[in-house]
């Protein structure tokens, strides 16, 4: 029942979502929430902070235990008289010792702050791939609207030619029109079908499109909204790149990363001082024999203790240590350029998003005003083509402007309102949210 009333409840939703047009912020959330790189991302970031905890875990001791057994048959040494024997015996070993570097040269410090500096651009890279997976979602929903407004239009142009055909064909018959007007208005409503055909296959593709971005389900039916007209008329904003954007942090903690794994290679100079204590025991019997003392008595008896100080020192390793820290050197230095390059390409790219913001803007109000008069143009030529004043050429050009002028006005809307999330985006803000 409870297996059922799941079953039940999730064939609901799916029936709500088929109803209700999506959005285009829920299109984001859902594949920031679903999409496969977004995922393996999140996977990355878990490394990043196993990464930490295990450089946590070497300020810790390191403890082992160790448990061995020896068949001895033959000669062998005998280690109640430390001298020779032919017999067999049998020899069994315990030992738990513990070890602490007491210093290192600041090696496990700066592979500390390496990976902590790793799990804050883990975050970065994760936002950023969300983010990077909404504008993606963004642009193919902005086609998919596109694209349906697009077969919209061309059905009700079809519907016009329709009727423009019928009120041609009574034309010829009361000999208002020829045989000749009839079959150029034919040929309209052939090119308004064809044109309806080719919209839909671009629709459907561009759903495909935007299916894929989401990780939606092929098969399931995925319905948006198609209003256009928000472009979000506001004020200069007084940055164009916010200075905590994700690919900036990204590329400024990996400068941290570089910068402690550099001290890491240079720490290899110093000498390193280790403590280390244990504890071992051992049994021995010699087989085919009843004497010797017992297991317990051999364990007790037998046990040592120990402390002991080891100091290493470099002197030379065929030059490894010095081509290590030249590497994570230059390393560094990479990564301070690639942090500037990264500035001013984001510099640019928001200055970029924010002129076209301004200019689709601009755009569309000219693409209104434009619409509008052609609309008029050809309500104009409609009416002289039924009074005998215009042809059916004349209809045909101020329909196919009207229907080019429509698609240029959504157009700049559409990517008024794109470029408008560019601005959010590059000011920092998350788009999807």
């Amino acid at each position: 029942m409870k297996r059922t009333g799941i079953i039940f409840l999730t064939l609901i939703a799916q029936c709500a979502a088929a109803q209700n047009p999506w959005t285009m912020r829920q299109c984001m959330q859902y594949a920031v929430e679903h999409n496969h790189e977004v995922k393996r991302v999140e996977l990355q970031l878990d490394n990043y902070k196993a990464n930490k905890d295990g450089a946590i875990g070497r300020f810790l001791p390191a403890v082992d235990a160790s448990v061995g057994a020896q068949y001895n048959f033959g000669r062998a040494i005998d280690p109640e008289t430390n001298g020779y024997t032919d017999v067999s015996t049998f020899y069994n070993g315990y030992s738990v010792q513990a070890s602490l570097p007491l210093f290192d040269g600041f090696n496990r410090l700066h592979a500390l702050k390496a990976a902590k500096a790793s799990l804050l651009m883990g975050h970065q890279t994760l936002r950023l791939q969300q983010d990077q997976t909404a504008l993606n979602v963004m642009q193919a929903f902005a086609n998919v609207v596109y694209y349906k407004e697009m077969v919209r239009m061309a059905e009700e142009k079809l519907k016009e030619t329709e009727l423009l055909l019928k009120q041609t064909k009574v034309m010829e018959e009361v000999g208002r029109k020829s045989l000749a007007d009839v079959a150029q208005v034919e040929a309209q409503h052939a090119e308004a079908g064809y044109e309806l055909l080719r919209q839909d296959n671009l629709y459907a593709s561009a759903l495909l499109e935007l299916k894929k971005e989401m990780a939606f389900p092929m098969d399931d039916s995925l319905t948006v909204w198609t209003s256009a007209d928000s472009t979000m008329t506001e004020d200069v904003p007084s940055q164009f790149c916010s200075p905590f954007h994700p690919a900036l942090l990204q590329n400024q903690y990996q400068m941290q990363v570089s910068k402690h794994e550099w001290h890491q290679a240079r720490a290899s100079l110093y000498p390193v001082l280790s403590l280390s204590t244990g504890l071992s025991t051992t049994y021995y019997k010699t087989l085919h024999s009843g004497a010797g003392q017992s297991f317990r008595n051999q364990l007790n008896n037998n046990m040592g203790e120990y402390v002991a100080a080891t100091l290493s020192i470099p002197i030379f390793n065929r030059l490894q240590t010095v081509t290590g820290i030249r590497r994570a050197r230059n390393n560094y230095r990479m990564a301070c350029e690639a942090y500037q390059q990264q500035q001013l390409e984001l510099e640019k790219l928001s200055r970029e998003a924010w002129q076209d913001w301004q200019g689709y803007l601009k755009q569309t109000e000219q693409m209104e005003k434009k619409v509008e008069a052609d609309s008029i143009a050809y309500q104009l030529t409609k009416r002289q083509f039924e009074e005998g004043l215009s042809t059916a050429i004349d209809i045909h050009t101020t329909s196919t402007l009207l229907l080019q002028s429509k698609a240029t006005l959504l157009q700049c809307r559409l990517m008024a309102m794109l470029k408008r999330q560019l601005v959010r985006y590059f000011q920092g803000e998350e788009i999807w949210k």
